[in-house]
């Protein structure tokens, strides 16, 4: 709480600066006055044609088949995912300092992006009951006092009338870092990682389930595996980079 409390002491007595250049913004266009609209411009958004299970861009060679090799080699638990932009540059950016620089604010920025891509591709969120988001680890939560994914779900939430469930899914073990690990390795170090504590909420129910950064989509196929088995209908995600 109080780390939190002092970077926003500092964001109010400094000039504000874009998060990602740290161009001073005064008489600059900026979004939210936040990210300058230079560094906005840059970031690069993930176009179709997507894969239809995993959500990545295909490429040329995959059109046929609409699904990409890796979703081939790896069945996945979730119905269908979607990713909003590509994990590099201004995005990747933009994530560090909302997940590890305790700059929670940057959800109501980071959330516009997710929302925009919703309503332009058109994701059926009157087909969804529930925004769930994917959770995080009782101590991590404690060491960096929010979940991002919570917070990009209660925007969205908000913008399209649903409701979070945000205690349904559970992370019932801590696991390392999968930035640190093969594809192999992720899929083990979260298998059986996710538990459901609430399945009345969610039995028979169509989920969004919500997450910052969808790579090897090892972490989001196991809480879908995990809601699914609890109960839940069809379980599509939604991440805002992949």
């Amino acid at each position: 709480m109080w780390r939190r409390l002092i970077n926003t002491c500092i964001e109010i007595i400094y000039p504000k600066a874009c998060v990602v250049c740290k161009i001073k913004l005064k008489d600059r266009p900026a979004i939210d006055n936040f990210v300058c609209l230079d560094c906005w411009g840059k970031i690069k958004r993930n176009l179709p044609p997507f894969c239809l299970h995993c959500g990545r861009h295909l490429a040329a060679s995959n059109f046929i088949k609409n699904i990409c090799p890796g979703c081939v080699k790896q069945p996945l638990h979730f119905d269908r995912a979607f990713s909003v932009t590509r994990y590099e540059g201004v995005i990747r950016e933009l994530i560090h300092e909302f997940k590890y620089r305790s700059k929670d604010y940057l959800g109501v920025t980071l959330s516009r992006l997710m929302i925009e891509f919703v309503r332009e591709y058109d994701i059926p969120m009157d087909f969804i009951d529930f925004i769930v988001p994917v959770p995080l680890y009782k101590t991590r939560l404690r060491e960096r006092e929010f979940n991002q994914a919570q917070i990009l779900s209660n925007y969205i939430a908000g913008e399209f009338n649903k409701t979070v469930l945000p205690d349904s899914l559970m992370r019932s073990r801590n696991t390392k870092t999968q930035t640190e690990l093969e594809m192999d390795e992720r899929l083990l170090n979260v298998k059986n990682s996710f538990s459901v504590a609430k399945k009345d909420n969610i039995k028979g129910k169509n989920l969004l389930l919500v997450d910052d950064v969808l790579t090897t989509a090892a972490t989001s196929s196991e809480a879908a595996y995990a809601l699914k088995n609890a109960g839940a209908n069809i379980v599509f995600v939604l991440t805002l980079a992949n």
